[in-house]
């Protein structure tokens, strides 16, 4: 068995206004972890607050999504930043969210940027190590959600800033041949079948097949699920039922 123990992160807190994305009161209890939305690419103060408190009382560890100034564009199209605006807007972001947190008496668990500031940090060295010393320098358990497989300036700088790395792993999105994640502009049903059998496969041995069929072996501890497909909350509950059927721990990471 590679895993004995699995977390199960979700995007969430996406809403916002009178606007509704996600199915939060659905998969918040299906989950051990929360990534939520800070107010960038997504959400608003009152959906900040409304989504700490469900999570606190699903016992779900809090953890910060921050995101590019991009609420049209869901925080997905590239923008021309510099180091020193990376760190601000992370920064800004998670000290937001803290305070949510602060207040309800918990502590932040971690941060995992979002959408093109996931590009931005895969592709560009100097915004890397910037976003990655924000996380260090804001966030009290110093860790860092990142999908799985991390490239080594990545993994490097994050250890550089004494940032512990969660890789995370998708069974609702495919890869390539190269482990780049193939995003969808508009998301379909999926088969829970399939869905169900990746997770099993890489929790029992470490690898997920690529769109292609290639095995992609890499480092994983949490499983990420999204509430926005039409049918992932069925996904998440196939995937708790086979795994916890198998003896492996649903928990979120200490």
């Amino acid at each position: 068995m590679y895993l004995r123990s699995l977390d199960i992160n979700v995007d969430c807190g996406e809403s916002f206004g009178n606007w509704t994305m996600g199915q939060d009161e659905e998969l918040l209890p299906l989950v051990t972890t929360a990534n939520v939305a800070c107010g960038f690419h997504a959400s608003d103060p009152c959906t900040m607050a409304q989504t700490v408190k469900l999570a606190q009382r699903h016992s779900v560890a809090i953890g910060a999504h921050p995101g590019l100034p991009d609420l049209m564009g869901f925080g997905r199209r590239r923008m021309d930043l510099d180091p020193s605006e990376a760190y601000n807007y992370v920064v800004y972001q998670v000290g937001a969210l803290q305070k949510f947190v602060e207040v309800e008496g918990e502590t932040l668990h971690h941060v995992k940027p979002h959408g093109a500031m996931y590009w931005l940090i895969n592709e560009r060295e100097e915004i890397a190590r910037a976003v990655l010393r924000a996380i260090a320098d804001c966030c009290p358990a110093r860790m860092f959600y990142w999908p799985a497989p991390i490239r080594d300036h990545v993994r490097e700088f994050a250890a550089e800033a004494g940032l512990r790395t969660i890789g995370e792993f998708y069974v609702d999105l495919m890869y390539d041949d190269e482990g780049k994640l193939i995003l969808e502009r508009k998301k379909g049903e999926l088969d829970i079948d399939a869905a169900t059998e990746r997770a099993r496969t890489f929790v029992q041995q470490g690898w997920m097949p690529s769109v292609n069929g290639k095995q992609l072996r890499f480092d994983a501890e949490s499983l990420c699920v999204h509430g926005d497909g039409p049918n992932g909350i069925d996904i998440t509950e196939s995937v708790r039922r086979s795994l916890g059927g198998e003896g492996v721990e649903i928990a979120a990471i200490n």
